[in-house]
């Protein structure tokens, strides 16, 4: 593995670690500040994750992409196969990896400041097709907007536009807007607020991959020439 390589993994890894511990932590918070009010719950929740995603774009960005996301990936593999731009399958496959180690051990980190139980896995049910369709939605818009703001040269406003999308699905969609495979079995590993039940995973997962086709075909056909722009995904990176 090249010392380049080497390091955009343990942008990956340490991105999307923090971003679940921005997820898990605020939304723990939320529980105990809120307990009475969830929709309430669901605004710190949201907030804190709009501005966490934001400034995590911004510090690991310039590194690996701040891909932070499965799908983004393997979105910039396909995307950019053909004209031999954006990652490389096993780039795609080392970024995964990190990227779910790093979901993994945010939840963790989350649960360990908050005093909550490492041992015990998540008991929310999120089950039903209208849930899964909230994850389709959330996750094509994520990567419709990515890949927009990379073709049309805006990817210096990827930080705290895909951060207001994000903030903004936690809302308009049913699901609240998971749209990534790694930090879905991040959530997992913390029975919070949070969370979701290792049983409800693989159909989010499922959702969201299916969302990331759509999204790529919807930008595809708006944006000819996609493919020359996959190399600055989710921002311009060395």
């Amino acid at each position: 593995m090249s010392d380049t390589l080497g390091r955009k993994l343990v942008a990956e890894l340490l991105g999307t670690g923090l971003l679940v511990t921005v997820v898990v932590g605020s939304g723990i918070a939320a529980q105990r500040l809120s307990p009475h009010d969830v929709g309430l719950q669901l605004l710190e929740n949201s907030t804190a994750t709009f501005l966490g995603l934001t400034v995590l774009i911004l510090l690991f960005g310039p590194v690996s992409g701040a891909h932070f996301n499965p799908v983004v990936s393997g979105a910039d593999w396909l995307l950019g196969r053909r004209a031999g731009t954006g990652l490389r399958g096993p780039e795609v496959l080392a970024y995964t990896g990190a990227q779910v180690a790093g979901a993994v051990g945010g939840a963790v980190l989350a649960n360990l400041m908050y005093d909550v139980s490492v041992t015990d896995l998540a008991g929310t049910d999120r089950t039903g097709a209208h849930l899964l369709l909230g994850e389709v939605v959330a996750t094509a818009g994520l990567v419709s907007l990515i890949f927009a703001l990379a073709r049309t040269g805006r990817g210096s406003l990827a930080a705290p536009a895909v951060g207001a999308y994000i903030g903004a699905a936690y809302w308009f969609t049913s699901s609240t807007s998971f749209a990534n495979p790694a930090v879905t079995v991040g959530r997992a590993f913390s029975d919070s607020f949070a969370g979701i039940a290792p049983g409800s995973m693989p159909g989010f997962v499922v959702a969201q991959i299916v969302g990331a086709a759509v999204g790529v075909a919807v930008v595809a056909y708006l944006y000819p020439g996609l493919a020359g722009a996959a190399d600055d995904v989710v921002v311009p990176h060395d």
